[in-house]
């Protein structure tokens, strides 16, 4: 449950530009403030089920836009990347200041 609620995160970060403010309040409420199907459906005054499905179209949705654009994916791949980067970097060129700030300075653009 916990790896499914950190990539629906990711996605969230990732895609919530392409949802509706409904899908975009809902997914922030589940996902992001841990309410309770229960608890939405209380402060938007609609059925538990409503919000169930809502949400469910929405991760629908989110895993359709990851599998045509991938941008989860690559982020991922980049984050390898800078990592075996960086250790490549302390263990031969540990001296060289300027390498590591380049390096840092790309890891903090994600």
């Amino acid at each position: 449950m916990l790896e499914k609620t950190m990539r629906m995160n990711y996605l969230y970060d990732f895609y919530q530009a392409l949802l509706t403010p409904k899908q975009r309040n809902y997914m922030a409420l589940y996902y992001l403030d841990d309410y309770s199907l229960g608890e939405i459906a209380e402060q938007y005054q609609v059925s538990r089920q409503a919000v169930y499905d809502n949400i469910r179209r929405t991760e629908a949705m989110l895993e359709q836009y990851e599998e045509k654009l991938g941008l989860l994916r690559k982020y991922e791949r980049r984050r390898q990347i800078i990592e075996r980067l960086k250790d490549y970097i302390s263990r031969h060129y540990g001296a060289d200041a300027e390498l590591a700030a380049l390096v840092r300075e790309l890891d903090e653009l994600d």
